[in-house]
């Protein structure tokens, strides 16, 4: 017995001379389907219909697609006959067979199926009868292609899980009366609507373009564009949880129970982030660097899925007013965030430099240990070079003064952005300060009180002065010898030990106390 498996995809259009068939055959239902010819020749069909177990039934029901299926009993063999067609066409271009195709491949259908499917309706999608019956896919992207990618956008959604059918159909339905409308046939739109209201929660919108061919070899998984959607209820505005340099990040659980983090990316606009976060990521593991666990890239879409950190960022536990975070608890945050920094600038195949830390790019996970994530404005160098020259790119208020002068991207950047983490971890400020009549930045402030103020001015009012001094000021002076001039900032392997040391004063003092 000869085994063959069918994947059919929906496609976001391409702007290209080659238009998938799925855009046209958007209910068909897109799941990945092994079928069995049993003692029937597929050399005698055009199409590549087999023999599905649900066949095998006395009574094979999949619904009657809305009155279109002349008979009910017919629905799951409709079924499949369309997922061969839209098959054929995405390779022939052309929609449906002529009369002596149909003739042939219905006799293998009654051999396969075992029962009479020539009353069942296909030969309403014969050619031959001229209008749109005998369109090519290109025809149907010549006259449609607008409105078919406006309803490539509306259908995203149409029939995903814990969606109602009437709130995910509505939006579908108008575009396709548009589309039929030109035709002033209301059967015609009476009839495609009720196909859509009869599919149910198996149909689902993906991608024919998941072949992730811009990016290198890599050893994370590639995840397919239905896992995704899945995962986070179709991207639904109740799994948002932050925004990035390149899309908005959602949460969600992939079918074998991982919680992860799931990064959408617009790729006309972000495509070189999607692709160095892959590269810089997905060779790397270390615990204070949240894991690149897999990608998937469709034709205008991308996504970086990543392990979920349940603790959210630290930017939520410093400034949320329902969040407190014990002095111990800043120390180790700082510690493990500087061990994920100091590993990659001395990673063995070329310093990586971040370029863009701060506290919402600082994660929390369920254990309470931190971990750097946001690649996207990494920069790798090779073992050889001092710096590599790049636009300024990064955030207001962490961005390395010299750096901004001179677009030379270098370690000690990082080193200038974890100082100004270091001061929020102790002030619990913003790294610019807009509540004053001037905006001041933290650099500014600290300065001015280590030439004159106090700790106690400085600390964050919510320590309740529950702190070591010793470490404090320890902390204190690290943050400024970061935050100043190149020359004399430390190595993340220095700062590293310096937290340490403050950490193992801290702890003493609170065993004393």
């Amino acid at each position: 017995m000869d085994k063959f498996t069918l994947n059919i995809h929906f496609s976001n259009r391409k702007k290209s001379k080659q238009v998938p068939f799925s855009s046209v055959f958007s209910f068909v239902s897109l799941t990945t389907i092994s079928l069995f010819l049993t003692q029937v020749s597929a050399s005698d069909c055009v199409l590549d219909i087999y023999h599905p177990s649900s066949w095998n039934t006395s009574d094979f029901v999949a619904g009657n697609w809305g009155g279109f299926v002349n008979n009910s009993n017919c629905g799951s063999v409709f079924d499949d006959y369309l997922y061969a067609l839209a098959q054929r066409a995405n390779h022939a271009q052309k929609i449906f067979l002529n009369s002596t195709e149909q003739k042939n491949c219905l006799l293998v259908m009654n051999n396969t199926v075992g029962k009479d499917v020539s009353g069942c309706g296909f030969e309403k999608l014969t050619s031959g009868g001229g209008g749109c019956s005998d369109f090519s896919t290109r025809d149907v992207y010549d006259n449609l292609g607008n409105t078919l990618n406006m309803l490539d956008e509306d259908c995203k959604l149409f029939g995903s899980p814990g969606v109602s059918g009437a709130k995910a159909c509505s939006a579908c339905l108008r575009r396709w009366e548009e589309i039929v409308a030109s035709a002033d046939n209301v059967s015609e739109i009476e009839k495609t609507k009720t196909m859509y209201k009869s599919l149910n929660s198996s149909v689902y919108w993906t991608t024919s373009d998941n072949s992730c061919s811009t990016i290198e070899e890599t050893s994370c998984l590639r995840i397919s564009i239905k896992e995704v959607y899945l995962a986070t209820n179709n991207l639904d505005l109740s799994n948002f949880i932050g925004q990035g340099v390149a899309g908005k990040v959602y949460k969600g659980t992939l079918s074998n129970g991982h919680h992860v983090a799931v990064k959408h990316i617009i790729k006309d606009r972000h495509v070189d982030t999607f692709i160095r976060e892959v590269r810089s990521l997905s060779h790397i593991r270390h615990p204070n660097l949240v894991s690149l666990l897999g990608y998937c890239e469709a034709v205008d879409e991308c996504f970086l899925v990543y392990e979920l950190c349940h603790n959210g960022n630290l930017s939520e536990w410093l400034f949320g007013k329902d969040k407190t975070l014990l002095w111990v608890q800043r120390l180790q945050i700082a510690i493990d965030s500087a061990k994920g920094l100091l590993f990659l600038h001395t990673y063995p195949e070329g310093c990586i430099v971040h370029r863009d830390i701060k506290p919402t790019n600082i994660l929390i996970d369920a254990k309470f240990q931190a971990k750097l994530s946001d690649f996207g404005l990494s920069k790798v160098m090779d073992l050889d070079q001092s710096y590599v020259s790049s636009e300024v790119r990064g955030t207001l208020g962490y961005v390395d003064p010299e750096y901004r002068r001179s677009h030379h991207v270098n370690p000690s950047g990082d080193v200038y952005s974890f100082g100004i983490v270091l001061l929020q971890l102790l002030s619990g400020q913003r790294a610019i300060n807009l509540d004053l009549s001037r905006a001041i930045p933290l650099t500014k402030m600290a300065r001015s009180l280590s030439n004159g103020g106090t700790i106690e001015e400085f600390a964050d009012a919510k320590l309740e002065r529950e702190y070591s001094s010793e470490a404090f000021d320890l902390v204190f002076k690290l943050a400024l010898s970061c935050t100043g001039l190149k020359q004399q900032r430390p190595s993340m392997k220095q700062v590293v030990s310096r937290l340490e040391k403050a950490f193992d004063i801290s702890t003493q003092f609170n065993s004393v106390t």
